[in-house]
């Protein structure tokens, strides 16, 4: 009789299936499967994976594919069915792009299902060079689009994933890069569960997510990628994650050359696994050879690590019946679609937040213009439409050639670089400012002057990505680089009506504009269609809908160190002093209004849920969307500022209105304590309902103040 292997039989479930799989390795075949380049195994039908694979904002690194907005830029959207609608394309494509891969025997690296996406990491300090990976400072914010995120990357099937997402880097991650590989992420526990965790939590017990990965740092004294607290206690214990752990990528030999919490290669996969890491990006998990021999790893602990592996590998059907499996019929004509380029087009619109509009000079009438002026480095730039993580557009618009496009050929479009983006010269051999009398003959020449300056994925990002000029991919401080300001003035003195567009991944110090420019729109990183985007919003084809996902400071001065990790001082949450654009601020074409707001309650409770309503209403002229935002106000001393606690993104045509319900469960007024639990105080709560936050500055930029209403928790509980 033919020897029964139970884990080709599909009325089985995955986890037995894989079970019976990795019960047939040798103990060396199971440590090479705990590798991101898993090789084959043939003589049980194992095929190599590679399980590197890169989606944050679009199908990285692999070829053509869909470039949608930065993270951060998807993030300014504040809508969470645009985040899936995004999500449910890119593993559209990767399943698409993975079928094509399969069938030329094309296992390399960025060639597979399981995509190290999204990152939650919270935007804590301005400086940090990954943050536009990140949907801004908020935990809220990032909770709910991260989970979304997962849903559209994972899918609906009821049996496979689509792809599997991994929510990173956990936990108490972002910055500085120089120092990642030995540095200790030092926070209170109050502070780890009320900002740094809430998104990790979110995308594993409401997304299912298949992977977390670790973070290079240490939290308070121990490894990331090796913390009994972090892998063990909160992730597994805790939350009952029940997918796998990777490794950043080399971290684990940080572990003994840079952290020093142990002493060999050995030491530091023993540690790894042992605390339940199961894939190790790199090659070092290859000593846990030498650490069973040793006694360091049982293999038990190895081969629950390879079980959860291969499981994961079963959900995507790598291991069933090609016909059985829904996603291998995505042909590579999914790729690049015209759907997809809309949809890029669309989100891109959404990204894009006004900053100020002083008279309405926005949105600008193409009919009453004959010449208009584009200026600046990022005018025409294409890094700076992209951000990082990124994969290769079919079509690139940049600001210069989407607003070309948009006028044809009516009106005179005159540009100009300006200055470099952060050198004192754009030619080699050229003086200081040597673009600048050009700059003043467009201003010249022009009826309006579109002025495009910013940063771009070379000054924030990674480090040692794409050749970062500043500390390692961070930012100095939070100015303008270079002759950038400098260049601003001079187009300013031209008395020329300027609008200035940033392209940034992060908040930039911009007083001097905020008080001289009439209009400023924060444009992010884009993506791919970006320069058709912001040119249909300046021209009024669309009405921008974007909010703000973290604070913009009016100097650096005023931030905390950078490798202070205690949240006091930090974000629209508990900051002190006045933003120059607060988180949730985003200005519009049309206006909107307010009415009927209730709340239908007057006490919090346990398991008791507060319903917040109210009718929005479009009185402007144009087509739009608002975000209905809810904030919370626990009425004590030393509690943060109105946290967001609940929102809701409406389009609404002109004169149209809709009813908005949020709903507010009991863990919405709750804090945590320094243990690490959930408190929902005896006391008073304020709750506020508007479409910004209710801090003063935001109120007077708006003009709009929230409607408040004061609630009381009758009894301290502890949930």
């Amino acid at each position: 009789m033919q020897d029964y292997k139970a884990y080709l039989d599909e009325t089985l479930s995955f986890e037995e299936r894989a079970e019976d799989l990795v019960s047939r390795m040798t103990l060396e075949e199971k440590v090479y499967q705990t590798l991101h380049s898993a090789p084959a195994i043939e003589r049980l039908g194992v095929k190599a994976y590679n399980w590197w694979n890169e989606a944050l904002h679009g199908v990285a690194r692999a070829g053509v594919a869909t470039v949608f907005p930065q993270a951060i830029g998807l993030g300014a959207t504040f809508d969470e069915e645009l985040l899936e609608e995004v999500a449910d394309a890119i593993s559209t494509e990767g399943r698409a792009k993975f079928n094509a891969q399969q069938k030329y025997g094309d296992y390399d690296i960025y060639k597979g299902l399981t995509f190290w996406s999204p990152n939650v990491n919270i935007f804590r300090d301005p400086r940090w060079g990954r943050g536009h990976e990140t949907y801004g400072e908020d935990p809220y914010l990032s909770s709910r689009l991260g989970v979304r995120f997962v849903n559209g990357i994972q899918g609906n099937d009821s049996r496979y994933m689509k792809a599997a997402a991994c929510a990173k880097h956990f936990a108490v991650h972002s910055g500085p890069e120089d120092i990642r590989h030995s540095f200790n992420a030092e926070c209170s526990t109050q502070d780890l569960y009320e900002t740094y965790l809430p998104a990790f939590k979110a995308c594993v017990q409401e997304a299912d997510v298949e992977a977390v990965m670790g973070a290079y740092n240490r939290t308070n004294g121990e490894p990331c990628c090796g913390s009994k607290t972090l892998l063990k206690d909160i992730l597994r214990d805790e939350w009952g994650f029940k997918g796998h752990v990777v490794s950043d990528c080399w971290a684990i030999k940080d572990f003994h050359e840079f952290h020093k919490v142990t002493s060999t290669p050995v030491e530091s996969v023993a540690l790894a696994m042992n605390n339940g890491c199961d894939l190790n990006c790199g090659n070092i998990f290859g000593n846990l050879l030498l650490a069973v021999r040793d006694g360091l790893v049982e293999e038990k602990t190895i081969h629950q690590a390879v079980v959860r592996l291969v499981t994961t590998r079963m959900k995507l059907g790598l291991f069933d019946s090609p016909e059985k499996v829904p996603f291998n019929s995505i042909g590579y004509d999914q790729v690049d679609t015209k759907e997809h380029l809309e949809l890029n087009l669309k989100a891109s619109r959404k990204s894009i937040v006004l900053l100020k509009n002083e008279n309405k000079l926005l949105p600008l009438d193409k009919s009453k213009l004959k010449t208009v002026g584009v200026i600046g480095p990022n005018a025409d730039n294409r890094k700076a439409l992209v951000g990082n993580y990124e994969g290769t557009a079919s079509e690139y618009v940049t600001v210069l050639e989407g607003i070309k496009e948009y006028l044809g050929e009516d009106t005179r479009v005159f540009y100009s670089e300006g200055c470099h983006l952060f050198k004192k010269s754009t030619q080699g051999l050229g003086q200081e400012n040597d673009r600048l009398a050009e700059a003043r003959m467009v201003c010249e020449m022009s009826d309006v002057v579109i002025a495009c300056f910013g940063l771009d994925p070379g000054l924030e990002g990674e480090e040692g990505d794409q050749g970062n000029e500043f500390a390692s991919g961070d930012k100095p401080n939070l100015n303008l680089p270079g002759l950038q300001e400098d260049v601003l003035k001079e187009l300013y003195k031209s008395g020329k009506p300027i609008i200035l567009v940033l392209l940034s991944g992060s908040a930039l110090s911009i007083p001097w504009a905020d008080e001289h420019i009439p209009a400023i729109v924060q444009g992010w990183y884009p993506g791919a269609q970006g320069g058709r985007a912001i040119a249909e919003v300046l021209f009024g084809e669309y009405s921008p809908e974007g909010k703000l996902p973290v604070t913009f400071y009016r100097t650096t001065e005023e931030l905390p160190e950078f490798t202070d990790y205690n949240m006091a001082g930090r974000t629209y949450r508990y900051m002190n002093n006045e933003a120059l654009y607060p988180f949730g601020y985003g200005l519009s074409y049309t206006d909107f209004e307010l009415s009927n707001i209730s709340i239908n309650s007057e006490e919090v409770a346990q398991g008791k849920e507060v319903l917040c309503t109210a009718d929005i209403k479009n009185i402007g002229t144009m087509p739009g969307a608002e975000t209905l935002q809810v904030y919370v106000k626990v009425k004590q001393e030393g509690t943060p500022n109105p946290q967001l606690k609940g929102l809701k993104k409406v389009y609404l045509n002109p004169g149209e209105s809709k009813t908005i319900t949020i709903e507010l469960k009991d863990t919405a007024f709750g804090l945590y304590d320094n243990e690490g639990k959930l408190v929902i105080h005896e006391g008073e709560y304020e709750v506020y309902i508007g479409t910004n936050q209710p801090d003063a500055r935001s109120i007077r930029l708006t003009g709009k103040k929230p409607y408040s209403k004061t609630l009381r928790s009758n009894q301290t509980v502890r949930l």
